[in-house]
């Protein structure tokens, strides 16, 4: 079916805190093999793709906290997405996508993943291309480790370089309360400091990741407290030794009684889990008066992966829609 003028699809997609981030030795290619406990958070991408009078191309504007430093031209993952999915669909690449930013750029938290993520269920709709959950997984690994997390959502094991996803049981509802920097910080830097780290301490990381039983135990229970003394993340050594003023948010964290505390992915964001709201709003105050953070959000996970939220009523990642 061809797109009308004026068709638009709304859909959102969630940011990510890592539970526990694994980091193995660096390869040949360039990579290392990982390990990490995904959860999706309350904190939302919007994209709108929608018809264009012009009938062809992709084009792209951004708004919202940190705008400026997100590409439009043809590197930004939203674009890319699109793009993939046209040519892998044998359709016409021809939308606008409207971004609304929420998550921070360059935080640790695939805001620009999750961007992806919801262009390919969004231009799918739009296109009525009518691609499976299988293949919008498989284009979204093509894209990026964190892609295929913000399609699927909820709390998973990523594995490989992030981007083989399996979903992971998780009861219950968990607070978290995030610290945001003022600046992003480079994941290729990060990495590179944590390599020099490592080393520099003579370290051997294990060639094959794992996660520990212990988080999964807490997942399992829903059980906050036990699941704080089980976050981890390898790269956080690496985040804080190139911005050590991030150490200020981790130490009012511990004053206030957080359960736990790490930074997300490569960082610069801090995420602090609570016991439950009413620790979750204190922490949030103590970190807002204090000035340490450039912003703070109290948000809450797991919740689901891309979705649509305006126009036709159809199920995310829906099943195929071919031979209609």
């Amino acid at each position: 079916m061809t797109s009308k003028l004026g068709e638009r699809v709304v859909v959102h997609a969630p940011a990510k805190v890592n539970l526990e981030l694994r980091v193995g030795p660096l390869q040949d290619d360039g990579y290392h093999p990982l390990v990490s406990v995904f959860q999706a958070v309350s904190l939302f991408e919007e994209v709108v793709a929608s018809t264009t009078a012009s009938g062809t191309g992709i084009s792209v504007t951004v708004r919202g906290p940190g705008a400026a430093q997100v590409p439009t031209d043809g590197s930004n993952l939203a674009v890319r997405a699109a793009r993939l999915l046209a040519e892998r669909a044998g359709v016409e690449p021809a939308a606008h996508l409207s971004l609304r930013k929420a998550a921070p750029v360059a935080g640790g938290m695939a805001g620009g993943s999750a961007d992806a993520a919801a262009t390919l269920l969004a231009c799918d709709l739009l296109w009525d291309a009518g691609l499976s959950r299988e293949e919008l997984l498989a284009l979204a690994a093509e894209l990026g480790s964190d892609v295929p997390f913000a399609l699927v959502g909820g709390t998973a094991l990523g594995t490989g370089r992030g981007d083989r996803v399996t979903p992971v049981l998780a009861r219950g509802e968990f607070h978290w309360v995030l610290a945001l920097a003022e600046t992003g910080l480079s994941t290729p830097a990060v990495y590179a400091e944590h390599d020099r780290l490592v080393a520099a301490a003579a370290a051997v990381p294990d060639l094959e990741p794992r996660v520990s039983d212990d988080l999964a135990a807490a997942l399992l229970a829903g059980d906050p407290v036990s699941l704080g003394a089980c976050l981890s993340n390898d790269l956080q050594a690496a985040a804080l030794s190139l911005r050590p003023e991030l150490r200020a948010v981790v130490r009012l964290g511990e004053e206030h009684g957080a359960l736990g505390i790490l930074l997300s992915g490569s960082g610069p964001t801090v995420a602090l889990l609570a016991s439950g709201s009413d620790q979750a709003l204190e922490l949030a105050v103590a970190l807002t008066a204090s000035g340490v953070a450039a912003d703070v959000r109290r948000v809450t996970g797991p919740v689901p992966g891309a979705r649509q939220v305006e126009s036709a009523a159809v199920s995310p990642l829906h099943p195929s829609r071919r031979g209609r």
